[in-house]
């Protein structure tokens, strides 16, 4: 019986492994690296890029310089996003990480937005954040903490999240994402800075509000 119960148990662990591995948003590599070719050329593409003759890679290819350097915030939300990924080191091809550096001036703001394929793990290194996300429908429910130097704190794979510097001077977080390339959405610009722009009806409608106050929406994106 007890030998029963232990096989059973293994296949059970055997499977949610297999599941975990089914749900994974960035395929697993099956060589050493895929260095992208950030200037694609015909014919084999990898995630989007061609790899790099593995023969003449070199060390620039897995290198960034400069996050030490702070970003310009002087903008109406007063903060800036400094992105490493795959764009910045093409050796994260194929990977499924990269890291961004976040200043914000005091009370500056990273709006809300999503990464559509990737989870974002977040460390504060100077200043006090106030941070939240939302779960999905139907409960919307907002989820925040405030962080302080040295906290850590988690935003789930395409969830709408933010950060906002409650404090009299500057700070600066280091994050982490699961995706060589998670992208982003932010919510304001893709809603109301649409390209060409989503009718005045439609948002008028979804939000409940006067056509009125959605141009005026408009007209800041």
């Amino acid at each position: 019986m007890r030998m029963r119960m232990a096989a059973h148990i293994l296949v059970l662990s055997l499977l949610a492994f297999t599941c975990s591995l089914t749900h994974a948003y960035d395929p697993s590599p099956l060589q050493d690296f895929c260095v992208a070719i950030l200037k694609p050329q015909p014919p084999v593409f990898v995630n989007g890029f061609v790899c790099k003759d593995p023969k003449v890679v070199e060390a620039n290819d897995f290198f960034f310089s400069g996050l030490d350097m702070p970003g310009n915030t002087a903008n109406k939300v007063g903060s800036n996003v400094t992105a490493v990924n795959v764009n910045q080191i093409p050796g994260l091809n194929t990977l499924g990480i990269s890291l961004v550096r976040i200043d914000y001036a005091p009370y500056g703001l990273n709006p809300p937005h999503t990464h559509p394929r990737g989870t974002e793990i977040l460390t504060v290194i100077e200043g006090t954040l106030y941070v939240g996300f939302v779960t999905s429908n139907p409960d919307n429910r907002l989820i925040t903490k405030i962080l302080n130097k040295g906290d850590v704190f988690v935003f789930p794979i395409g969830l709408i999240h933010f950060q906002f510097n409650t404090g009299k001077t500057n700070a600066v977080v280091i994050a982490a994402l699961s995706s060589q390339n998670p992208g982003v959405i932010t919510i304001a610009d893709a809603v109301f800075g649409s390209k060409p722009p989503i009718s005045d009806d439609v948002l008028a409608k979804a939000f409940q509000v006067d056509n009125k106050v959605i141009d005026l929406l408009k007209a800041q994106f």
